[in-house]
């Protein structure tokens, strides 16, 4: 929302709401720290990556990333999940071939690509306890989110920002904030070209980068982006579309865009008439797609993998931090 990145009138009518918010939340957190609310340890470390700006920052590819981290590190990671747009109220475990309506399709995309056990459930702690208790080798949680569920204690908070920083920086709904950007985390990440100049000296840098597109019907079909050509629509469902779309055009692609709202469920097949000879998807929204006949089967879907590179030793941070920890 454009008026959040500036204080401009709207944000100025709704900043007492905003300030009765910031009161609300601030109480919450007291309860949780003073023990007025119980908050709940699992027997191993946990990390939480979130954000306290609204919207798509990233935060699928960073978990992702981490997940590959761990194992690299020598841990046996497991990931948790609200599951956003999921059928789950209880715990449940996110297979291969789970529906993206019951779990979510952050969570399934998680649980392909990480090749690591992934549970979904509105209570965190539920469904790290029951992630434990199926797959007890695990000995390092990541929770996707969850940086205002305080009730599931955590080892490790990764805040993660994009180059919009912390708009105007205040909170809901006078500006984008969940909760003030003063609030403590271990470490803070910004997924972009740059790091505003108000962010924490050590910060660190993310970027995404994708090279490569693969084939819809048949993902083990690949080419090298450079070599698509014709009239070439880029599409995204999720948080920030620009960012997928620019990542594209930094690759050298002339491309027309179609922006579509977050977590779309692709129902409406919103390519049937569209005039393009390519259609680059991104994986979150490939999920879903790879379930409906008439998209599955369109031979101009093309779904474009990103990995996220780092410009400083988070790994390293995080291993650092775990040591110690007690480990099931």
């Amino acid at each position: 929302m454009v008026a959040w990145q500036r204080r401009g009138l709207l944000a100025c009518l709704l900043l007492p709401i905003a300030l009765l918010f910031g009161v609300l939340s601030a109480l919450r957190r007291l309860a949780f720290r003073r023990g007025w609310l119980a908050s709940q340890r699992l027997p191993v470390p946990v990390i939480v990556v979130g954000n306290v700006f609204v919207g798509g920052t990233g935060k699928t590819p960073l978990v992702l990333w981490l997940v590959a981290a761990l194992r690299d590190a020598g841990f046996v990671p497991g990931v948790i999940s609200r599951g956003y747009g999921g059928q789950h109220g209880r715990s449940g475990a996110v297979l291969a071939d789970s529906l993206p309506q019951q779990v979510g399709d952050e969570p399934l995309l998680i649980a392909r690509r990480g090749a690591c056990p992934v549970f979904v459930g509105r209570d965190r702690v539920a469904a790290g306890r029951a992630l434990l208790a199926a797959h007890p080798s695990v000995n390092v949680l990541v929770s996707d989110d969850g940086l205002q569920h305080y009730r599931l204690q955590r080892t490790i908070e990764i805040v993660l920002f994009d180059e919009r920083g912390g708009g105007n920086g205040w909170l809901l709904p006078a500006g984008p904030l969940r909760e003030p950007m003063s609030r403590r985390r271990d470490i803070t990440v910004v997924n972009g070209a740059r790091v505003p100049g108000d962010f924490p000296t050590d910060t660190l840098r993310m970027t995404l980068t994708g090279h490569r597109a693969e084939a819809l019907a048949q993902r083990t079909r690949s080419v090298p982006l450079a070599s698509l050509s014709g009239h070439i629509l880029a599409a995204a469902g999720i948080g920030h579309p620009e960012r997928f779309f620019r990542m594209l055009r930094d690759q050298g692609l002339k491309i027309d865009t179609l922006a579509l709202p977050d977590h779309h469920d692709f129902s409406d097949n919103p390519f049937a008439g569209m005039n393009a000879d390519v259609i680059l998807i991104t994986e979150k929204d490939a999920v879903k797609c790879g379930q409906i006949e008439a998209l599955k089967i369109d031979p101009r879907l093309w779904v474009v993998p990103v990995a996220a590179c780092f410009d400083g030793p988070l790994a390293e941070l995080i291993v650092e931090k775990l040591r110690g920890f007690p480990t099931a």
